[in-house]
């Protein structure tokens, strides 16, 4: 049986994605031509999180918002043992020239993001790409992709899983590590 901790729950949970949404705002002031996209499945539950806070603290301002599937991009498509199930993209705007923040729940070997960023291009050229995560395993990258916004790093040598959970589904907001 695998052991389990939780790490980060409840109201550091929503602390920390207050911080990232504070964050984007020194940034990004008004979020003119800039828009926020989520890496489906986990990106998304981690952007509509983010999307929702962002339209509170504006007070009411929507942010441009899309979802995107990367199923077909991944370098191991074809090489899985069971068939990939592909979820749905929704971009209803073209992002050329725009300034894209592309999210996802945990950064662990690149190869997702690196999936997105090219699943990106076939709905035009950004002007510039930013990458937020709530949980960075920075320790096991395969690629030289690194996060511009990180809500937790964590430092697991070993092949400790990392889950991010989240009310919508799971009941509760928490990130627990299991070895």
């Amino acid at each position: 049986m695998k052991r389990s901790k939780t790490i980060l729950k409840d109201e550091r949970f929503a602390l920390t994605i207050d911080r990232l949404c504070h964050q984007l705002i020194e940034k990004y002031d008004d979020f003119a031509n800039t828009c926020l996209i989520g890496i489906q499945e986990g990106g998304v539950l981690m952007a509509d999180r983010i999307n929702r806070r962002l339209v509170d603290i504006l007070g009411g301002e929507s942010i441009e918002y899309g979802k995107l599937d990367i199923t077909f991009y991944r370098d191991d498509f074809r090489t899985r043992t069971k068939p990939l199930k592909a979820s749905s993209t929704e971009l209803d705007f073209v992002i050329e020239g725009k300034k894209v923040i592309l999210v996802d729940d945990v950064l662990y070997t690149g190869r997702s993001v690196h999936a997105a960023m090219t699943a990106l291009q076939h709905y035009g050229r950004p002007n510039h790409v930013e990458l937020l995560v709530m949980v960075d395993r920075r320790f096991k990258r395969d690629l030289p992709i690194q996060p511009d916004y990180v809500g937790l790093t964590i430092d697991a040598f070993d092949e400790t899983y990392v889950k991010v959970e989240w009310a919508e589904i799971d009941k509760k907001d928490q990130i627990i590590l299991k070895a």
